[in-house]
């Protein structure tokens, strides 16, 4: 396999690229990114001279790029992570995420089939559903966004889908609730608690913290993308979730609790606008394929805050 990762410098596509490598011996892999605030050249440094790895600069929507990686390391498979997905960046300013989500997915889906790829997997998000009351979203529900970045997550969804509906390019989509590990750029909320934390800060809560998501440990996702990859039909889309639902501040506790903290270092702050109340995903579909989670959320997450406190020399510098 000739594999195409974009944004592989980013906390998931990181993971996945170092996952890859070992599991799949067969395997090359060219790691298309342009090396943005949250690309860090730092996640991949124990691989960056392992012969079946390449890195290629690029921004993906620039066609000239994308179709020189393309022909030059003749990718047959793509993996494509590579978007802005920091939805309170996308209140402020949505351009970039229009521009390098929808367009920049257009780019690559181009360029897969000029070049006849045997298979593109594009991955998304659970918020392109929307809030969930009750219940969780299987594939066949409605898109509901609610911000500028699961709006435009959303578009590049059903433009992926329409590249395998109108050209029969071999499209997979997955959606994936909220990741956490190690690699995570500080801006998300367990990796900005515990660097908080760690410089002696208070963790800014939204609103009352009762919002729910389901959390993820990355390496779980990364598998089960590779799952999905190896096992996965065309066109299909594909829920990825661990039935792990916690209130923010059930989060908040569990990084206190880890990190010998009480409530004195929490501080509840507006809410932010359209913030959705619960995600829930139905991951029946892929679990009766045989794919399951294999790390439990107390084990991983106590192994990520450690993460964390062990290389402060990593994310020190992101800060500044």
């Amino acid at each position: 396999m000739k594999l195409l990762v974009t944004g592989g410098l980013g906390f998931i596509g990181s993971n996945f690229i170092r996952h890859m490598l070992n599991v799949h011996p067969d395997c090359t892999i060219t790691n298309l990114d342009a090396i943005t605030y949250a690309g860090n050249p730092a996640n991949l440094v124990d691989i960056e001279k392992n012969p079946r790895y390449f890195f290629v600069k690029g921004d993906i929507c620039d066609q000239q790029i994308v179709e020189s990686v393309f022909s030059h390391h003749a990718i047959d498979t793509v993996v494509h992570f590579a978007a802005e997905s920091h939805v309170d960046r996308s209140i402020h300013d949505s351009s970039a995420f229009v521009t390098t989500n929808v367009l920049g997915t257009q780019t690559l889906l181009d360029s897969a089939l000029r070049h006849k790829c045997s298979r593109f997997i594009h991955i998304s998000t659970d918020e392109v559903y929307g809030s969930a009351a009750t219940g969780s979203f299987k594939e066949t529900d409605l898109l509901n966004p609610s911000s500028p970045y699961s709006a435009s997550k959303a578009a590049s969804d059903l433009l992926a889908r329409a590249f395998f509906i109108t050209h029969g390019l071999p499209v997979i989509i997955t959606r994936c609730t909220n990741n956490y590990g190690p690699f995570q750029y500080p801006e998300k909320l367990i990796p900005f608690f515990v660097t908080n934390l760690l410089k002696g800060k208070k963790v800014p809560v939204y609103g009352t913290g009762k919002n729910i998501r389901d959390w993820i440990y990355v390496l779980d996702h990364c598998r089960a993308i590779d799952f999905v990859l190896h096992h996965g039909s065309d066109g299909e889309i594909y829920n990825i979730g661990s039935d792990n639902e916690k209130t923010n501040l059930d989060i908040t506790y569990e990084i206190l609790k880890i990190l010998n903290k009480d409530s004195s270092s929490i501080e509840f702050v507006k809410d932010r606008p359209g913030h959705d109340w619960r995600y829930s995903l139905d991951s029946s579909k892929l679990r009766a394929m045989g794919w399951k989670t294999q790390t439990s959320f107390e084990t991983a997450l106590k192994e990520t805050v450690n993460w964390y406190v062990q290389h402060e020399g990593w994310w020190q510098p992101l800060l500044r």
